[in-house]
C-alpha cells in the first residue's frame, strides 16, 4: 500500500479520537446509577479504542516520515493506557477479568476479530539490535558454561572418510540393483500375462469396456472436483488460483518494502540541523539574550535603586530573570494575593463558627448525598491528557497540510528547526549565564562598590547540600554488590541457570476461539467457563503492553504480579515464553526446583532476589517466572521435596515486590496446575492478578486440531474429519493433542501420506493413550477460584443481583393482590 493509505488510515483514527474524547466529556463526568447502562457505555468505549488502537499501530508501523510517526506514537501510548483503563473499570463493575460483549459486537455490526488486541511491531524493532546483540551474548555464556550444546563441525579422520563413501556408494549400488531386478520381474510378468491372453483370447468389446469405465470415471472425478473448487471460490471459502500466485509474489515484494522501509524510517537529521542552526542562528540568539539580560538590570536598578541579585542554575538562571513581569503585571498579581488572603480569613472564621456549633452540639448542616446514592462515576484518568494534547498537535500541524509535493516522506526540516531552536537556545543560554553573571559582578562593583559573596555562600551551602543527600542514598536503598558490573552480575546468573534463554513463541501462536455464549449464559445466570480468546487477550492487556512501553507502564494500573491457573497441558509455560517473545524480555527462572541448592541460607537467598532485581532493573523488560508456585505457598511440603526447600521465598517475596516501582518494567509471573494446594491468603496477596485456564471448547480444538497437523506438515483430506477428532477429543487440552498428532505424524508416516491420506482413526488412537481433564478437577479449579478476592466479590454481587430480583418481584405480587 501507498505511504496516502496508511496517511488516510491515520486521519481516520484521529477522527475517531475526537469524537470518542468529546463523548467521554460528555458521558463519563456525570454519575450513572444503572449498571447494566455502565457496563455498555465501557464496554462501547472500550471497542471503539481498540478499533482506534488498531488503526494508528498500523499507521505508525508502515508511514515512513519520522515527525508524523512521533505524534502518532504519543497518541498510541494514551490510547493503550486508556484501554487498561478502561479495562480496570469492567473488572470492578462485573467483579470478573472476563466479558461478554458479542450482543454489542453484532450491535455495532462488529466480527470477534476486531477486539483483538494487537501487539505493537516497535516494542521490538526499536531495538532489534541490542536484543540481538544480548541473545549473541547469552549464547555465548550458555556454550561457555556447558548449559547449550552447539552441533560441532566433527573433524574426519581420513579411514572414517572413506568408510562413509563405501557405505554410501555400496549403498546407491544395492539401490540401483534392486532397481534393475524390479525393472526384470515386471517385464517377465507382463510376457506372462500376454502370453494367458493370447491363449484366452479375450473378446475386443470387453477390453474397450473396460477402458471405458476407467476413462469416463476418470473424466468424472476431475468436473466433480472443479466443480467444487468453483463453488468454494464462489462462496467465498477459498481464492482463485491467479489469487493465490499473486499473493505469494505480493508477499515478496512485502518483504522487501519493509526492508526498505526500514532503513527509511530510521534516519535521523536531528544532529545535522542542529549544528546548522548553532552555526547560523547561534550568534544572534547569543546577542538578543545579552541584550534582554542587561535590559532587565538596568530596568531593575531604576524601580529598586540596585542591581539584582543573579538566579542560581537551581532556580533557573537567566529564564527567572527574563520571565519576571511588568510593574503593571506585578500589581495585579499583588491585587489577586490580598483577595485570595481575605478569602482564606472568610473560610477560617466559617471554620471556627462550626467547631464552636459542634461543641455546643449543634450539628452542621449535611450537603451532599452518599457516593452510592450518586451511582458509578469514571475514575480520573492519567492519558485523556497525553491522548487530548497529541489530537490538538495534529490539528494544528497535519490536518490540514498539503503534501502532494512530498514525495519522499523521509522529513520536514522547518518543523525539525522548530523543535531543535528551543535546544539550541537552552545550550547558548547556559553560555551567556556565566558571562552575564560575570559582568553584574563588575557592574556592583563599579557603580554600587559591593561584592557579591552571598551568593557564593549560598552556592556552597547548595552543594553541602547536595553531598549530604548523596550521603544519605545508600542507606535508604542497601547496594549488596556495589562493586560489581551490571556484566558480571547478568554472567553470574545465566551461568547458576537462574536467566534463561525464551523460546520464540508469539502470542498468536496460541490458538483459540471466542466464546458466543457468554452473553446469552449470562442472562440465565450460568456463570460460563472462559474461552483461550479471552486468556490470550488478558495475556495482552495485563502482560505484554505494559512491558512493552515505559509511558504505559508508569501511568497505567500497575500490575506487578501475575498469577496463570489450569490443569497441565493447557499452555502456561508457552504464554511465558510469548510474553519474553513479544516484549524482548529477559527470562528469569526462580521455581522451586531450579533455585534448590543455588545460594543457601538467608543471607544466600537475599543475595540472589538482589541480583536478579538489579539486573531485570537495569536491562528491563524483564519477567521473573516461577513454576509450580503452589509449592512456595503450600500447607504441607511432601517429604520427597523437603531437601528442594520449595518454601524458601513464601517470606521474602512480598518484599521482593515493593521493591517494584511504577517506572520498573519488571512483571513476576507465576504458573500453577494445581493452585489449590497452596494457601490462600498468601497466595493471593503475593499475585494481584489471578488468570483461570480452562481446557479449550469446541470451537478452539477445531481449529486447533487443524492447525496443529497442517503445522506438523500433515494434509488435511476429505478422509480426516477435523469435526469428529474436535468432540472425541472433548477433555483434553492442548498438551494432549499436540503429542497425539506428533505421535502419529512421524517421519515414516510423512513419506506414505502421498500414498496413504490421513485418517480420522489414526489420531483417536493415539489420543486414547493419554488421560483427559475430568470434570472433577475442572470443579476443582472453579472451587478455588471462588475462594479467591475477585472470586468472593463476583459471588456477592450475583447474591446480590438475585436478592434485588426477589424483592422486585414479591412488590409485584403484593401490588397484584391489592388490585
Amino acid at each position: 500500500m501507498a505511504q496516502a493509505t496508511y496517511n488516510k488510515m491515520w486521519t481516520d483514527a484521529q477522527k475517531d479520537l475526537d469524537i470518542q474524547l468529546r463523548r467521554e466529556r460528555e458521558e463519563f463526568l456525570q454519575p450513572e446509577k444503572d449498571r447494566v447502562k455502565v457496563f455498555n457505555m465501557l464496554a462501547t468505549s472500550y471497542i471503539k479504542y481498540m478499533q482506534i488502537f488498531r488503526k494508528l499501530e498500523m499507521a505508525h508501523d508502515q508511514l515512513v516520515h519520522q515527525q508524523k510517526r512521533t505524534v502518532i506514537r504519543q497518541v498510541l501510548d494514551g490510547v493503550i493506557g486508556r484501554i487498561l483503563e478502561m479495562k480496570k473499570e469492567m473488572v470492578e463493575l462485573e467483579n470478573s477479568e472476563f466479558h461478554y460483549i458479542d450482543n454489542i459486537l453484532e450491535d455495532l455490526k462488529l466480527l470477534p476479530e476486531d477486539i483483538e488486541v494487537p501487539i505493537p511491531r516497535y516494542f521490538i524493532k526499536e531495538k532489534l539490535e541490542v536484543l540481538q546483540q544480548r541473545e549473541k551474548i547469552l549464547d555465548q555464556i550458555l556454550l561457555n558454561a556447558g548449559l547449550q550444546i552447539q552441533k560441532p563441525l566433527k573433524a574426519m579422520t581420513f579411514e572414517e572418510a572413506i568408510k562413509i563413501i563405501q557405505v554410501a556408494e555400496r549403498a546407491r549400488q544395492g539401490r540401483c540393483r534392486a532397481a534393475f531386478m524390479k525393472q526384470i520381474y515386471l517385464e517377465e510378468k507382463r510376457e506372462r500375462q500376454t502370453k494367458l491372453q493370447v491363449q484366452m483370447g479375450p473378446h475386443p468389446d470387453d477390453a474397450a469396456t473396460c477402458i471405458q469405465k476407467v476413462w469416463h470415471g476418470y473424466i468424472q472425478r476431475k468436473k466433480t472436483e472443479k466443480m467444487r473448487e468453483e463453488e468454494m471460490i464462489f462462496l467465498g471459502m477459498s481464492l482463485p488460483p491467479h489469487h493465490l500466485k499473486a499473493t505469494s509474489i505480493s508477499q515478496m515484494r512485502t518483504g522487501q518494502t519493509n526492508a526498505l522501509q526500514g532503513e527509511v524510517q530510521e534516519r535521523h537529521e536531528e544532529v545535522f540541523v542542529k549544528d546548522k542552526l548553532r552555526e547560523t542562528e547561534g550568534l544572534n540568539i547569543k546577542e538578543t539574550l545579552q541584550d534582554q539580560i542587561s535590559q532587565c538590570f538596568m530596568e531593575c536598578r531604576h524601580i529598586i535603586g540596585k542591581f539584582p541579585d543573579y538566579p542560581t542554575e537551581e532556580a533557573g538562571g537567566s529564564m527567572a530573570i527574563l520571565s519576571q513581569k511588568t510593574p503593571e503585571q506585578v500589581a495585579a498579581e499583588l491585587a489577586a494575593k490580598e483577595e485570595m488572603a481575605l478569602q482564606k480569613k472568610a473560610q477560617k472564621g466559617k471554620k471556627e463558627k462550626e467547631e464552636k456549633e459542634k461543641v455546643k452540639g449543634k450539628k452542621p448542616q449535611k450537603t451532599g448525598k452518599k457516593v452510592k446514592e450518586e451511582g458509578w462515576k469514571m475514575a480520573p484518568s492519567n492519558f485523556l491528557s497525553i491522548m487530548e494534547e497529541g489530537n490538538s498537535q495534529y490539528k494544528a500541524v497535519w490536518q490540514n497540510r498539503d503534501e502532494g509535493w512530498d514525495f519522499l516522506q523521509d522529513h520536514d526540516l522547518e518543523l525539525i528547526k522548530e523543535e531543535k531552536r528551543e535546544e539550541v537556545e537552552e545550550e547558548i543560554r547556559v553560555q551567556v549565564d556565566e558571562l552575564m553573571q560575570q559582568k553584574l559582578e563588575n557592574l556592583k562593583l563599579a557603580v554600587d562598590g559591593e561584592k557579591s559573596g552571598k551568593q557564593k555562600k549560598g552556592r556552597r551551602s547548595e552543594k553541602k547540600k547536595k553531598m549530604t543527600m548523596r550521603k544519605k542514598i545508600p542507606e535508604m536503598e542497601e547496594d549488596l554488590t556495589p562493586d560489581r558490573t551490571i556484566d558480571s552480575l547478568y554472567r553470574e546468573l545465566v551461568e547458576e541457570g537462574l536467566l534463561i534463554k525464551a523460546k520464540t513463541v508469539n502470542l498468536s501462536d496460541y490458538i483459540g476461539e471466542y466464546s458466543y455464549l457468554g452473553t446469552a449464559l449470562r442472562q440465565v445466570d450460568v456463570e460460563p467457563m472462559p474461552s483461550l480468546a479471552d486468556v490470550r487477550q488478558l495475556i495482552a492487556l495485563y502482560g505484554i503492553l505494559p512491558l512493552g512501553s515505559q509511558t504505559v507502564h508508569e501511568k497505567a494500573p500497575l500490575v506487578k504480579a501475575l498469577l496463570l491457573a489450569g490443569p497441565a497441558g493447557v499452555g502456561k509455560k508457552m504464554l511465558v515464553h510469548a510474553i519474553c517473545t513479544e516484549t524482548g524480555a529477559n527470562l528469569f527462572n526462580l521455581s522451586a526446583s531450579n533455585i534448590a541448592g543455588k545460594y543457601p541460607g538467608k543471607s544466600g537467598l537475599q543475595m540472589m532476589l538482589h541480583m536478579v532485581l538489579k539486573v531485570a532493573k537495569q536491562l528491563q523488560p524483564s519477567v521473573v517466572w516461577i513454576g509450580d508456585t503452589e509449592k512456595i505457598f503450600s500447607k504441607t511440603v511432601p517429604k520427597a521435596e523437603e531437601e528442594m526447600n520449595p518454601k524458601r521465598l513464601e517470606k521474602i517475596l512480598p518484599k521482593f515486590l515493593k521493591a517494584l516501582k511504577a517506572q520498573d518494567r519488571v512483571l513476576l509471573v507465576g504458573t500453577t496446575n494445581r493452585p489449590f494446594d497452596a494457601n490462600v491468603k498468601p497466595f493471593c496477596k503475593v499475585y494481584q492478578k489471578i488468570i483461570l485456564i480452562p481446557r479449550p471448547d469446541y470451537a478452539s480444538r477445531f481449529v486447533l486440531w487443524k492447525h496443529i497437523i497442517l503445522q506438523n506438515g500433515g494434509a488435511i483430506t476429505n478422509l480426516l474429519n477435523i469435526s469428529c477428532l474436535a468432540k472425541v477429543s472433548d477433555g483434553f487440552t492442548q498438551g494432549h493433542i499436540v503429542q497425539a498428532v506428533q505421535a502419529v505424524l512421524s517421519e515414516l508416516r510423512l513419506l506414505q501420506m502421498t500414498r496413504k491420506p490421513l485418517r480420522t482413526a489414526e489420531f483417536v488412537a493415539s489420543l486414547a493413550r493419554q488421560d483427559p481433564v475430568y470434570k472433577e478437577e475442572e470443579e476443582t479449579f472453579k472451587v478455588w477460584y471462588a475462594k479467591t478476592p475477585l472470586g468472593k466479590a463476583r459471588i456477592r454481587a450475583l447474591a446480590g443481583s438475585e436478592k434485588a430480583g426477589k424483592g422486585k418481584t414479591k412488590e409485584g405480587n403484593k401490588g397484584k393482590e391489592r388490585k
